[in-house]
Parts: structure tokens; sequence; C-alpha cells
């Protein structure tokens, strides 16, 4: 989500471009310091932490590595050990880790159209290349992008199997985050799987946040990776690390992105801090997000029960039984009206509801994400109606 629709005005104002980008930088700092100050959220991102805090998420890192063991250099050292244990976890024969998902994938789909020939790339019209990536595939990567739907759903075989053009690789986002964290069935995503491969195309998965999906297709985590000839996964999302990214595959293409990293200027000197933070999100986080899942449903059902119960039954949340551990919440309110209410809620009770931007989807309708994390596991379902009816009787009527 983004900021955009948080503040009054957006596509219907007059207001000068730099007067709204202001109020939307006002408001991004009110909610960072509601987050600070709530006693009772659904999850703390670290967006909202001070350096001391997130320097602190190395608590206990000999633990995790030993300490006495030489600093990386170039990528050796303890980030060999991270890359070979996400390999292992992914169920891939390699990995190499990357500063940013954005650079690993770019890297990833150009080899692979080396290797095809092909240098289109069938994909989502809401993934995250097409949506926040200012036009990278082609405008860096010499690749061409082409949407198999833009619907908020995820693809089918058929739409894969009868697309017009040939491509060279097939891109899914799992989940898919624009259309609200949605993921496909099992069968569904075996299915469209097989009718890449039944055109000669490989299939690349844009994992960032495949860590928590083996509750919804109820399979490990290397069963669910391996069904792709690559795939990039994300340390600083779900598991709460500093950043970096992580692209596994056939050692073969790992090799080759090692070199195409290193062109990008993605061969860091030193990583030891975000890798320690990446080993800490594998030991701690990675763990906890089946918990969270499967909270998040009961926040979920809560949420739909509390707004019927307000008078508000066109609320929704969707989907309705979360994919993962994020989902989204639909009101018919402007954005910069609900926006303002969630964080006069966190500010004058310490409960704060809906912690992330709200925007503006149509006239009168918007739209925010809920993650449910560890402090997310406190609420009862009962505490998330008391919460929706504080948070309701504040809009207008």
């Amino acid at each position: 989500m983004t900021d955009a629709g948080e503040n009054a005005g957006q596509a219907e104002t007059t207001e000068p471009p730099e007067r709204r980008e202001e109020q939307h930088r006002r408001m991004r700092e009110r909610r960072v310091a509601v987050h600070r100050s709530a006693k009772r959220l659904l999850a703390r991102p670290g967006y909202g932490a001070t350096l001391r805090e997130r320097i602190g998420l190395l608590d206990g890192a000999e633990e995790l590595y030993d300490l006495d063991e030489p600093s990386d250099l170039y990528g050796n050292g303890i980030v060999t050990v991270l890359e070979e244990r996400t390999a292992a976890l992914l169920g891939h024969e390699a990995a190499a880790f990357f500063p940013t998902g954005t650079m690993a994938q770019q890297v990833a789909l150009r080899c692979w159209a080396g290797r095809t020939g092909n240098p289109v790339v069938a994909l989502h019209g809401l993934g995250h290349p097409e949506v926040h990536e200012r036009n990278a595939f082609s405008r860096v990567g010499g690749l061409r992008p082409v949407r198999l739907t833009g619907e908020p759903r995820q693809p089918t075989a058929d739409e894969v199997r009868d697309f017009e053009e040939p491509f060279g690789a097939l891109m899914l986002e799992l989940p898919l985050r624009d259309a609200g964290y949605l993921l496909p069935t099992w069968e569904e995503l075996t299915e469209v799987v097989g009718a890449a491969r039944e055109r000669d195309a490989v299939v690349h998965f844009d994992g960032a946040r495949l860590w928590e999906s083996t509750v919804h297709f109820g399979r490990p985590l290397d069963e669910i990776a391996g069904l792709a000839d690559s795939v990039y996964v994300s340390f600083y999302k779900s598991l709460k690390g500093y950043g970096g990214a992580v692209l596994a595959g056939p050692r073969t293409l790992v090799e080759e992105a090692r070199a195409w990293r290193h062109r990008y200027g993605g061969n860091v000197f030193q990583q030891f801090p975000t890798a320690l933070s990446a080993l800490a999100g594998l030991e701690r986080e990675l763990p906890r997000l089946p918990e969270y899942v499967k909270h998040a449903r009961v926040v979920a059902a809560a949420l739909r029960e509390g707004f019927a119960a307000a008078g508000l039954p066109w609320a929704r949340v969707h989907p309705e039984v979360p994919h993962t551990h994020e989902f989204q919440v639909w009101l018919p309110y402007a954005a910069d009206v609900v926006g303002e209410i969630a964080i006069r809620q966190g500010v004058e009770t310490g409960t704060l509801l809906f912690g992330r931007p709200w925007d503006e989807t149509g006239p009168g309708i918007a739209v925010t994400e809920v993650g449910v994390e560890a402090e997310g596991l406190e609420w009862t379902a009962d505490d998330v109606k008391a919460a929706v009816a504080d948070f309701a009787a504040r809009l207008p009527r």
C-alpha cells in the first residue's frame, strides 16, 4: 500500500502536488509516532523502530553464527552460509544473496532470457515489476513484460496456455500482494506451472513473501519453491531483517547471476549486519509464520463480525479467509477520513487497529492492509470486535 489517498484531496483536488506530498509526509510521521506509542496493535513494523531498537535485532547473534569467524568480504563467509541455508530451505541447488529483490529478479530473468532465447516475460498486471519498479524490466533488463491478466486474482492455466504470443519465462508473484495477498490453490498452481512447461517456458516465482504460504498450500516450503525453475525470497518483509534477498535455482544459473550481480553493482564489500539479521529471521520469525497465518484468520473473521454488528455490512475483508498473515480491509469512506480516525483511535485509546496507510480505490471507497504478527497473537476475537466497535463509533454517519 502507498500513502496516496490518506489525506484530503487526491484525484479530485486542485491542490498543488507539493502540498499533497507534504500532507502525506506528515501523515506518515503521525502514523509512525502512534505505532511507537500504542500499547496494543496487531503488528509492529520495523520502519517505526529506532536505530537502537533495530540494532537490538542482533542481540544473541552468537547463537546464530560464530562471531569469532572472519568478517565477510564480497559475499564470502557468513553470506555464503546464509545462501547455502536458504537454498536448502527452498529445495534448490544453489542460491545467491542480493541487496534487493528488484535486482535479483532482473538478473534471474535476463539470465533465463539468454538461455531460452526469448526476452518476453509473462506476468500479472498487478505484479511488483509492473506496478512498483518504474519499468525496470524493459528500461534496464532488456526484457519485454507482457500481462496475462490485470484481474485481482492469480493467472489461470488457460490464460498461460492460450496466451497469443511466445514467452520465455512465466513469473508468478506468490502471494499476489496488490490483489490482497492472494495465492492459488495447490492444484491451480501446479496446473499453471504445467501450462508454462507445455510452452517450453521456464517458471520463476516472485516469492518475496513465499515463506508464509505453507499453511494455505498445506505443503512444506521446499515442495512449493521446488515447483519453479528459480525463486526469489526476501529477508526484510516477513522475516524482519535489515534487507536483502536470495535468488535460488540451478547452480549454473546462480553462478551466472553472480556475474550479473557484480555488473549491477550488487557485489557489496561487507554485508554481515544484513546477513546476521537474515539468519535471525530464519531462526526466530520463520517458525512463527504459520501461527501468524492461523491467527490472521481469527482476526479477519472478528473484523467482519464487528463491522456487521456496527451496522457496516458493506465493509469487506479480502480474502474472507486470509491466505497469509496479511489481508485487505475495504470501507465505504474516503481514505483521508478513515486514515485520520485510525490514527486518532491509536492516540486516544492506545489501541491501533489499522496501522497501515489507506488508499482511495474509487470515490468514497478506501482500502488498507492488515498484518498479524507476534503482537497480534495477544488479541482475542472479542478484543478485535471491541476495537472495531470503537473505530466504527468514530466514523461519520
